[in-house]
């Protein structure tokens, strides 16, 4: 057994540290998979086994740590920076802008929090920012300081881990104990909040339906088929008109005359908009014979020829040349319902409406290869790195901090993968991971950051936390946790009128925390606060990986 004996003591060798990190990660894993009480601290748990190991003796030569920390976090953000891309600016629309303020107020609070608490207690800004990290659940922000430090202190730059590590655990029960508060609080009933959800967004479902109206209103005749558009400011298709028995094709500048009976495409709502501006409904089977026989359905159909990512759906006119309705477009996890000016792009699922024939029509033109989807992009993606990595290296000054200052390899690479899952369509720049390949890069990157921070040797948390500061920073980061929690809660339910239902997934979006949206979810047996959760979450995960850097440039 010498063999093994010289294996795991000889520190340097490519073998031991490959075993390393495999126990570390595989023990960790395993252990995040179990509940107590229903509640898991999931992928944290790869960080806990670090620190086991390094307490143990399993040291990793620095330099090799150093890489596989800084490469890891930079695959992590990176990824997560494709998969909230799409969604990020859309984010801000509607409903969106509301939860997105809310969830802005929960950071603002948070960081207040922390700024009081330095000058309060003269607590290190880089020991608060490795609380606030596990007060909040992030991990990203965790790596961003990590680099923030690192680049201001180099190889002397302190260690956060501890400081994470002690604070993460009530960062997950915090939030699951202001979601219990709140319900008790406030008498919370969950089947009335539920009505009270269904009821508040019934209005935004949209029933796209035919129907046929014979125009019988004198100001439009002679005008043609675009007036009723700019009359009708929102979405819908006029495909075909019927004309003293003939069926033509309809396009914007064909001419209205009395009499004609034109096949609609829209809205179910909308319907009696069309009937008072240009006349009376008919059956559309009495002059569109065909329709008679047609079947409906809907089909999911994958984006994948170059020539359709490139244009809008106005341009790509699906409904004037096959006759059906693109009714959503699914993207990076995020579904949302196109308007005239959506660009597809590649990877894209559109849910397609119409007749089986037409369908298979749009199918065969916009591509549908499950081979290309399949097919990785890997150039992209690591020319997609190299950006990023070379925007977060670029010194630039802000006015009252000495020294350049950087967004580091946390910031720069998150911020170039958002633009290019938003805007790389726009120039032909092929972006796309699968949802799979990209949770599979993303789990790879945090597992190996997070096995990084807990293999540091320099962390000493058995010793800081018996002996040392741990009880101390655990209780500043149950304030830092609790209070934005608490106060941002409260103004959602009674400023800004948002249900049970809502506020936990707001307040699970806020703080990026999935065993929190898990408990939620579960508790409640509703998809609400998973698209609220979504709603937030990609506006939170940058400004909590800016604000960890901020921080420390600031305050270090």
């Amino acid at each position: 057994m010498d063999w093994l004996w010289n294996l795991m003591t000889n520190h340097e060798s490519v073998a031991y540290t490959v075993i390393v990190y495999s126990v570390v990660i595989a023990v960790g894993v395993a252990l995040g998979k179990i509940k107590i009480f229903g509640i898991s601290f999931g992928i944290a748990w790869v960080l806990f086994a670090g620190i086991a190991m390094a307490e143990m003796g399993f040291t990793i030569n620095m330099h090799i740590q150093h890489f596989i920390k800084e490469f890891g976090l930079i695959l992590f953000v990176y990824t997560i920076g494709l998969q909230v891309g799409p969604g990020f600016f859309s984010a801000f629309k509607r409903e969106g802008i509301k939860l997105n303020l809310l969830a802005i107020l929960s950071i603002v609070t948070c960081v207040a929090t922390v700024i009081a608490i330095h000058y309060i207690t003269q607590t290190d800004m880089s020991t608060l920012v490795g609380i606030m990290s596990g007060a909040v659940t992030n991990t990203p922000g965790l790596g961003a300081a990590n680099a923030a430090l690192a680049e201001k202190f180099g190889e002397e730059a302190p260690s956060l881990t501890t400081m994470y590590a002690v604070a993460y655990p009530f960062g997950v029960l915090g939030i699951i104990i202001v979601m219990l508060g709140l319900k008790s609080i406030f008498k919370v009933n969950l089947d009335s909040e539920k009505r009270l959800n269904s009821v508040r967004h019934s209005k935004d479902q949209v029933v796209i339906n035919r129907f046929a109206i014979k125009v019988t209103n004198p100001s439009l005749f002679g005008k043609n088929l675009s007036v009723i558009k700019k009359t009708l400011d929102f979405d819908f298709t006029i495909s075909r008109m019927c004309r003293k028995g003939e069926i033509l094709l309809a396009n914007a500048e064909t001419l209205i005359e009395e009499g004609d009976i034109v096949l609609i495409v829209a809205n179910q709502k909308e319907n009696e908009k069309f009937f008072t501006l240009m006349g009376d409904s008919v059956s559309i089977t009495d002059y569109f014979p065909d329709e008679k026989d047609m079947r409906y359905t809907s089909r999911r159909i994958n984006v994948t020829q170059r020539a359709i990512f490139t244009k809008t759906l106005a341009e790509l006119d699906v409904r004037r040349r096959f006759g059906v309705t693109i009714s959503r477009v699914f993207r990076a996890g995020v579904e949302f319902v196109p308007s005239a000016h959506t660009k597809l792009q590649f990877g894209d699922t559109i849910t397609v409406i119409g007749d089986e024939t037409h369908i298979q029509l749009v199918s065969k033109e916009f591509g549908n290869s499950k081979r290309r989807l399949q097919t990785p992009h890997i150039a992209e993606l690591f020319m997609g790195i190299t950006l990023g990595v070379l925007l977060g290296s670029i010194p630039f000054s802000i006015p009252g901090i000495p020294g350049a200052v950087r967004l580091g390899l946390a910031g720069g690479p998150l911020i170039v993968a958002i633009l290019i899952s938003r805007y790389g369509g726009k120039f032909s720049v092929t972006h796309y991971v699968s949802q799979s390949a990209n949770l599979m890069v993303r789990e790879i990157g945090i597992v190996l950051f997070l096995a990084s921070v807990g293999l540091d040797a320099r962390a000493q948390f058995v010793q800081t936390l018996l002996h040392g500061q741990g009880l101390y920073w655990m209780g500043l980061g149950a304030l830092i946790t609790l209070i934005p929690l608490i106060i941002t809660s409260l103004v959602a339910r009674i400023k800004g009128k948002l249900d049970y239902l809502e506020i936990c997934g707001l307040l699970s979006g806020a703080s990026t925390d999935p065993p929190a949206l898990a408990f939620a979810n579960e508790m409640n047996n509703s998809e609400v606060p998973a698209l609220t959760y979504a709603s937030v979450y990609p506006l939170t995960t940058f400004l909590r990986i800016m604000v960890a850097q901020l921080l420390i440039v600031f305050f270090v």
